[in-house]
């Protein structure tokens, strides 16, 4: 479903970037992003500021669309592609500027546990960039809350962010429009490879996948939850002592 997307989030390319300058990149920094996809935010990140990088999907495919993708731009030789489950990726702790995980919490079981993974890679004065979904009120049919059991409130996600010694520096909001094109790209692929798949012995299983989502979206999801890329940081407050002459 995701092969007509090139971002696999409800967002865009100018909120990307609004993220990376966020994040404080610029040429030479490091980044890794876990659940990299077909590594937009990585190609557009190296485009714009000029650094380098690693991303980690679990995804064959996508590995190798991000591969094609950074060879065409000449991006290969600054961002590397690693094919694993992120939560298994052995990475070097407190070099990284900036560690992303965009709408891919589920790699380490929700966003509390991302952050926490996140955090080990950067050093002291690096940023996190998480990409998630939360509910838009407390009042969710619990029918849709037992569906989306990782999925919680904005003023959730800021306790958890405290709880792990960061501070919730900036909100960039999927708007209405970002959601609709990431479901509608979703269904598009899906009604694709069904006109072209009609004997496939999981046709029936991916139909009724492709009803069961686009209602779900329909009735509950577009009005019960949200979509946003949250900018973490450490907040360094100086000590007064430090200003005695």
């Amino acid at each position: 479903s995701h092969r007509y997307m090139e971002i696999l989030d409800p967002s865009t390319p100018e909120k990307i970037i609004k993220l990376g300058k966020l994040l404080k990149l610029k040429k030479g920094k490091r980044v890794i992003d876990f659940g990299c996809g077909c590594a937009e935010p990585l190609a557009l990140w190296a485009e714009e500021f000029g650094i380098t990088g690693i991303g980690i999907d679990i995804s064959e495919d996508f590995c190798n669309r991000a591969r094609q993708k950074l060879a065409s731009k000449g991006l290969s030789d600054r961002i590397e592609i690693v094919c694993s489950n992120g939560a298994d990726y052995i990475f070097e702790e407190g070099v990284f500027d900036a560690a992303t995980c965009i709408g891919s919490t589920f790699i380490f079981g929700g966003f509390q546990q991302t952050l926490q993974a996140l955090k080990r890679a950067v050093h002291q004065n690096g940023r996190l960039g998480i990409g998630e979904t939360h509910w838009l009120s407390n009042q969710v049919h619990p029918v849709y809350a037992q569906k989306q059991t990782t999925t919680h409130t904005e003023t959730e996600l800021a306790q958890f962010t405290r709880d792990e010694g960061f501070e919730l520096e900036y909100i960039i909001r999927a708007s209405y429009d970002d959601w609709d094109r990431y479901i509608s790209d979703n269904w598009y692929g899906l009604i694709r490879w069904l006109e072209e798949n009609p004997t496939h012995t999981d046709y029936e299983q991916v139909f009724k996948h492709f009803r069961t989502d686009q209602d779900d979206y329909l009735q509950f999801l577009r009005q019960s939850m949200g979509w946003a890329m949250y900018c973490l940081c450490l907040l360094y407050t100086s000590d007064p002592a430090d200003d005695t002459p």
